[in-house]
Parts: C-alpha cells; sequence; structure tokens
C-alpha cells in the first residue's frame, strides 16, 4: 500500500524535472500553498535539483540549522511545497521558481537584492468581518486591504518578503507585459493585447500579438525581473 508521504516517480507531474526510471518513489509535498502541477517538496528539490544534498539525512541536517528559507521566512519541514514565483533561500544563494518552455519547473538563481520580492496573481476577492475585503493570491497566502474596487481577479501584486506589504499592484490590462504558465507559450513573455469575456461556461480568452490563451495560462508581471529559461532546455 502506498504511503501518503510518497508518490510513485511514474505517476509523478510532469512539470517535475525529474528522471522517471531510477527508483520507484519520490517524496510527495504537504498540502499546502500550491497545487501537486505547480510546486515540488523541499527535500527534492535540494537533493535532486540543485544538488546541495545527496540525501534526505543530510537535507534534514541543513534544514536543522535554519540555513533554509522560502518567501523569507525559515523553513525545517521538508516536504514543503516549494512552488511557482516562490524564493528559496539557501545559506547566501537565492532561486527563484519560474516555468521553462515545457512547463518545467525550474529554480533560478537571483541576486540577493530579487530575493526580497515576489509576485503573486489574485484568484479571487472575499469579504471578511468588518466588511474589510481579502485578496486570494495564488500561493494560498491573504492580503487585507481597504478599497476592493481598485484590485481584480488577474491582478498581480508584488510582494515584500517576508512582511507582505504590498510594494506594487499590477493591473491586469492593455499591455500588461505577463509571463505564460501553460499552453504551447508557456515559460515566455508577451503582452496583452485584448481580454475577451466569454459570457458563457467557456473560459476567458487573453489576445496577444500573435496568439491567444485561456486567462488560466496567463500570469501578470509588469515590469517585474523574472529569470529566463533558455529554449533549448
Amino acid at each position: 500500500m502506498a504511503s501518503p508521504n510518497h508518490l510513485k516517480r511514474l505517476a509523478m507531474p510532469r512539470s517535475w524535472p525529474l528522471p522517471r526510471k531510477t527508483s520507484v518513489w519520490v517524496s510527495k509535498p504537504k498540502p499546502g500553498a500550491h497545487s501537486l502541477e505547480r510546486g515540488m517538496p523541499l527535500n527534492m528539490v535540494m537533493r535532486d535539483v540543485l544538488g546541495v544534498a545527496t540525501s534526505n539525512r543530510e537535507v534534514r541536517h541543513i534544514l536543522n540549522q535554519g540555513l533554509v528559507s522560502i518567501d523569507g521566512r525559515v523553513c525545517k519541514e521538508t516536504r514543503r511545497s516549494v512552488g511557482l514565483m516562490d524564493v528559496l533561500t539557501l545559506g547566501e544563494d537565492n532561486y527563484r521558481c519560474v516555468l521553462d518552455h515545457k512547463g518545467r519547473l525550474r529554480y533560478r538563481p537571483i541576486p540577493a537584492s530579487d530575493a526580497s520580492w515576489k509576485v503573486c496573481r489574485i484568484e479571487g476577492k472575499t469579504t471578511i468581518k468588518g466588511g474589510k475585503t481579502q485578496l486570494n493570491l495564488h500561493d494560498g497566502r491573504n492580503v487585507i486591504v481597504d478599497d476592493a474596487s481598485a484590485y481584480s481577479t488577474n491582478d498581480a501584486l508584488k510582494l515584500a518578503l517576508p512582511s507582505q506589504d504590498i510594494l506594487e499592484h499590477i493591473t491586469f490590462a492593455e499591455g500588461t507585459r505577463c509571463f505564460l504558465i501553460g499552453g504551447v507559450h508557456v515559460g515566455t513573455f508577451a503582452d496583452v493585447r485584448e481580454y475577451i469575456v466569454k459570457r458563457s461556461s467557456m473560459a476567458n480568452e487573453v489576445q496577444f500579438d500573435e496568439f491567444g490563451t485561456t486567462v488560466d495560462n496567463v500570469f501578470a508581471v509588469g515590469k517585474a525581473d523574472l529569470p529566463v529559461t533558455e529554449v533549448n532546455e
């Protein structure tokens, strides 16, 4: 019987950049901020992707020393999910999780100045006690704002880490620079030309200069400097 802490390597998501036939099992991330397709467990990232450890025992030793943080907060959970747009800090080295041109999760080196912020997409809005509005972001975090009308679904926020202070509000509109997180053009950047709202059960669409896609594949980033991936990877 399979363990709830593990996943068969043959059944792991295609977004995980790992070989499938080297062993039977891989660690399964704990439920949390990211879906299974949009995040990998920390121990797999450290051991199999970045190569800073050779075993789970070494991973635990590094974590227990307080040398690892995710989004500016020290992490000691080996199966904590590290997903899209997260900032991973290992000692003095910083990485941001992005997608390559095949839709695989990549952890790219970034300077220390870029490790102090991240971009989060607004997935929805909720009214909470006191009449305030809570913005629900793609990585599971929530931010309370005073002016609900200023923010819309599919907009993005550039947040300071780890305080979650809003540094910039990136409006999803014509001309906004976006990062593609799905579809044929995944891992590329494009500027919005038109947002088409469907008055039906069909998904809303975003039209760019040379192609179009559904809105779920689009992540507004504005002028945020994200690490790029090579086409031939």
